[in-house]
């Protein structure tokens, strides 16, 4: 072990002070529009608790155009039914433009839904009346949330215009039926985006559509956060869809796990521009930190690790095995 004389090692007066640092941060989430802290839910089927999530620690600042991706019953679909309003925690916190998720009451989370977050559902189907025409779906939302808020003439621009910005303009009059599913879904964003909601949520939006629609789909969700500035976090098993965005947060086992960086670097000599991506490793409120399974495999790590704090990092190695 590393003798307290080591000058790799931290003093006493200094693991103080920073810790007093700590201390004088600002609340975390504090200027997040969308903040989970340690959130858990658990279901009970037959007896049988499942935790969903646990302990599930999310910031997304407003604004940002993200993905959420994760192995089936990670967890991924129950945080977006959480975000959405459709599904109460069981226990830590969640606030989205301000709104605290755990206390709302019946009439405050269904205004919520309707003015605060706007859904795409996977399935074409699920997202469109089909006996209403594609400009009619868009304006009823506007209608739904009540005469006082806009005109009928300004209800009928709203909707013409993002009909226009999602490229479905020429669709207008026709019904569900006679739109293809890639043209359902940008009518569906337009839906979604019909009463301005501080967050747009979409669950596998491109799910049942082929790559070359899915792109086309993918391209209308990154207009409406241009143009709109509208937060969008979607949900998808499309590493496609993953890519494009320049922020995907990997959620295992009820927890965020990981997270990918993408920025656009230019080259100094030739001017030519490159996407460089970056994977991190998630540290939770809590402490805990998962990391990757073919990290901890090369190296046998099981059970429990040692570790030891230096001035610039926190060293890792495997139980009872000598230390570089």
């Amino acid at each position: 072990m590393t003798s307290p004389s080591d000058d790799t090692s931290l003093s006493l007066a200094e693991l103080e002070q920073r810790a007093n640092a700590r201390r004088d941060r600002p609340s975390y989430g504090h200027d997040a529009l969308i903040a989970c802290d340690r959130l858990v839910r658990i279901f009970s089927a037959d007896g049988v608790e499942v935790q969903a999530l646990q302990g599930l620690d999310l910031l997304v600042t407003e604004g940002e155009l993200m993905a959420l991706v994760g192995a089936s019953g990670s967890g991924k679909s129950t945080l977006m039914n959480i975000l959405a309003g459709l599904d109460v925690p069981t226990a830590g916190s969640a606030k989205v433009a301000g709104c605290d998720l755990l206390s709302m009451g019946p009439k405050e989370r269904l205004r919520y839904r309707r003015d605060v977050v706007g859904f795409v559902w996977q399935q074409t189907a699920r997202n469109l009346l089909p006996y209403l025409t594609a400009v009619q779906n868009v304006t009823l939302p506007m209608q739904l949330r009540g005469r006082g808020r806009m005109r009928g003439a300004e209800r009928a621009a709203r909707a013409e215009e993002l009909l226009r910005i999602l490229e479905v303009a020429d669709c207008r009059d026709r019904r569900p039926q006679q739109l293809s599913g890639g043209q359902q879904q940008r009518v569906a964003i337009a839906v979604a985006l019909a009463n301005n909601p501080s967050v747009l949520l979409a669950d596998e939006p491109t799910g049942e559509l082929d790559s070359a629609t899915g792109e086309q789909v993918f391209a209308a969700f990154r207009r409406a956060n241009e143009e709109l500035g509208t937060t969008i976090v979607i949900v998808t098993h499309d590493q496609a869809v993953a890519d494009e965005v320049r922020r995907t947060v990997a959620i295992r086992d009820g927890r965020t796990s990981s997270e990918v960086l993408r920025r656009t670097e230019v080259d100094a000599a030739t001017g030519l521009e490159s996407q460089v991506a970056r994977e991190y490793a998630m540290l939770d409120r809590a402490g805990r930190l998962q990391l990757p399974a073919d990290y901890t495999e090369v190296l046998g790590m099981e059970h429990r690790v040692m570790l030891e704090l230096e001035r610039d990092h926190i060293g890792v190695w495997p139980d009872e095995q000598p230390r570089p």
